[in-house]
């Protein structure tokens, strides 16, 4: 089977084994809680009068998509063709590849514009809008392609002042292919206060709005005005000029996210499931089978005021055990440790917990999908699996 068909596939669960049933580590998606940030981002998106094109990158997953627009495809940001590609058979149509685009890929992206898929492209260099202008003109198509503005200096992209802006959009504009400009404030990740996090997205909007203002002052027509990333998505009031919001990591929310205060830790969707197999106690350490390449090796929370370590501690029906973090990991083995004056529990050998990420997309990552859970199903036993969600993998 081809990993677009066994991603595209629910793995429905003949019985109803529950969190304790299978081997550790996995990772686990709580669907009440991602359903819940869904729909609080939604409305933000309605309120503003933009479309929402959710970023599929963290949770790759069809089955996940598939809560954002009551179960029918919807526009949505890819980081991978691997991405497109399975999205495009599960029946997405209307996809933005926000990545520079890599010559050498063109072949799949004209491929999957004969398949009808309206397939964005993403681009800051003349190079690259060469390349994409002659592969266009040689398939006789249209290749809809936006230019990458910089707001921040985060990573890629032109200031709106940039000669080569202009040179780059009459390129594309004389075959056919200039659809927009896309920028992402990614220093808003280090935006610790309401106030920052409104100035960053204030400041994506504007110049994004700059940036396609210049190109039409040029001559040069676009349709669309792409601004998003998480932070700014929840903190924009106003995004006239703007055409569409784009965001991901949402969807399932991180420890990054609750320590610049976008969201709390009971919003928290993702997790790992971990067991005790050892204990270190002139250390003061409890051993998991839960090591890095459960979790990843993301630290994104050393930088602010709480360092999380690796992760926050829960029992698996999801209630933080106080005072406990993984604070360090290797290979296979995750260390546990108590903190704040609190003192290290008893767990013994075989009990299972479940370790909340820095880093949603980086974890998630590092497993081949989800087994899901509904927290609004309490139980007295281990929480039930309801069925099991496979991502899609590589680029």
């Amino acid at each position: 089977m081809s990993t677009a068909a066994r991603t595209s596939a629910t793995i429905s669960l003949t019985t109803d084994p529950t969190l304790s049933d299978p081997d550790t580590p996995f990772a686990v998606v709580d669907v009440h809680k991602a359903q819940r940030n869904i729909e609080r981002l939604k409305a933000r998106a309605d309120r503003l009068g933009v479309t929402l094109r959710p970023h599929v990158k963290t949770a790759k997953s069809l089955e996940v998509a598939a809560l954002m627009h009551s179960g029918t495809p919807c526009p949505v940001t890819v980081s991978t063709l691997a991405e497109a590609e399975a999205f495009a058979d599960g029946g997405y149509t209307d996809i933005t590849y926000a990545v520079g685009i890599d010559p050498h890929k063109l072949p799949r992206v004209i491929a999957l514009l004969n398949r009808g898929v309206r397939l964005r492209l993403l681009l800051d260099s003349t190079e690259q809008a060469v390349s994409v202008t002659e592969a266009s003109r040689r398939a006789g198509l249209p290749i809809p392609t936006q230019i990458e503005i910089d707001c921040d200096g985060h990573r890629g992209g032109l200031k709106p002042d940039d000669p080569t802006l202009t040179e780059i959009g009459r390129i594309l504009h004389e075959a056919g292919c200039l659809d927009g400009v896309l920028t992402h404030a990614g220093e808003s990740y280090f935006a610790y206060t309401p106030d920052e996090q409104r100035l960053a997205a204030k400041n994506e909007r504007d110049t994004a709005v700059a940036a396609a203002e210049r190109l039409r002052a040029a001559g040069l027509p676009l349709d669309t005005v792409s601004v998003g990333s998480t932070p700014t998505a929840h903190a924009a009031d106003d995004l006239t000029g703007i055409t569409e919001l784009r965001a991901g990591n949402y969807v399932f929310f991180d420890l990054v996210m609750v320590g610049i205060g976008v969201c709390h830790i009971e919003d928290l969707a993702l997790s790992v499931v971990a067991t005790v197999i050892g204990h270190r106690p002139e250390h003061g350490w409890i051993i998991t089978d839960g090591g890095w390449m459960a979790m990843s090796r993301d630290r994104g929370t050393a930088a602010q005021a709480q360092d999380q370590g690796y992760g926050l501690v829960t029992d698996l029906h999801g209630t933080l055990i106080p005072g406990l973090v993984m604070t360090a990991a290797s290979q296979e083995h995750g260390t546990l440790t108590a903190r704040d004056g609190a003192e290290l529990p008893d767990l013994p050998v075989g009990t299972r917990l479940r370790v909340l990420p820095n880093h949603a997309c980086a974890t998630a990552a590092q497993h081949h999908g989800y087994h899901v859970i509904d927290s609004t199903r309490t139980t007295n036993t281990a929480p039930a699996i309801h069925a099991f969600w496979e991502r899609v993998t590589g680029w």
